[in-house]
């Protein structure tokens, strides 16, 4: 008795051996590689062109400063003199009594002393009243006269040294304030006779000639111009 028969193509129809789990995986870890690369070429294309611009030109500019200037001005007042003064001031208020046929008098002796300040305005000088010789180190400074920045009684040292009302005056009672103010006015008016205004310049150019040298100035030449009322 005969066996079953045997299909003659069944070598050929037989399945293919599936790939490996291994295999699977290799491959795909070469496909992310190979996409990796490409994504990181592709943004190199496009940052390297903005590393390689060249940078925008730019220029420093260096505007010079009247440094000479600025610097005398933060100064202000110089205050340069100050002078002592005493006056006595004899002051009297003369009434009419009895239709003008009695003469009644109210008046004092103020001894008064005083303390003037001399100065330069240095907040009047201009952008023309300064110039600086860059080569030969020579600053030319044109500055505001001297003048008087304060004039006051000394409280302590002034005092009313005599005080006479007659029998029939009335008594002033402003007559102390008034003397005051003469006393002041008279003070002032004595600080400024003699050679006093002349040592207020001298001591000015000494001072803004060492401030000037310590800026840079080999030189320094000074000259006056007067201060009229309420301006230059």
């Amino acid at each position: 008795m005969e066996g079953p028969l045997q299909d003659p193509y069944a070598s050929v129809a037989a399945p293919a051996p599936r790939p490996s789990a291994q295999a699977g995986r290799a491959a795909r870890i070469a496909l992310l590689a190979v996409a990796l690369l490409a994504s990181v070429g592709f943004g190199a294309l496009v940052v390297a062109p903005r590393l390689r611009a060249p940078a925008p030109a730019s220029t420093l500019v260096a505007r010079p400063t009247p440094a000479l200037l600025v610097a005398i001005r933060d100064l202000s007042r110089l205050e340069t003199t100050e002078v002592h003064v005493e006056k006595v001031v004899d002051l009297a208020d003369r009434q009419s009594r009895l239709f003008g046929l009695v003469q009644a008098t109210d008046a004092l002796l103020l001894v008064a002393v005083g303390h003037v300040t001399i100065g330069v305005d240095l907040a009047r000088i201009g952008e023309g009243d300064i110039a600086m010789d860059a080569e030969t180190g020579v600053a030319r400074l044109t500055l505001p006269a001297p003048e008087v920045f304060s004039t006051r009684l000394d409280e302590d040292a002034t005092y009313v040294y005599t005080r006479k009302t007659s029998l029939l005056a009335r008594r002033n009672e402003q007559l102390e304030s008034r003397a005051r103010k003469e006393a002041t006015e008279a003070i002032e008016k004595a600080a400024l006779e003699g050679n006093v205004m002349a040592r207020a310049k001298a001591q000015a150019e000494r001072q803004i000639t060492a401030l000037a040298t310590q800026l840079g100035a080999k030189r320094v030449e000074i000259r006056w111009r007067d201060v009229g009322v309420g301006g230059d």
